[in-house]
């Protein structure tokens, strides 16, 4: 499924569903909601297929 303009990243919902937060990455401006934001931070690999590089990103490092 192809993100349109002002949805979320990963579920696709748009502003009108869900609050957006913005995300700016290789030049490009996106949007992730807040309940995909932890995806993004601790799993990125979910991404990968739709946020462009996804499978560079690292997972956050915790030292708990």
């Amino acid at each position: 499924m192809k993100q349109s303009p002002g949805s979320c990243v990963a579920c696709h919902r748009d502003e009108e569903a869900t609050p957006l937060i913005p995300l700016h990455y290789r030049g490009t401006s996106l949007w992730i909601c807040p309940q995909h934001l932890p995806v993004l931070i601790h799993d990125p690999a979910q991404l990968v297929g739709r946020l462009p590089g996804a499978e560079n990103l690292r997972p956050a490092d915790h030292h708990d």
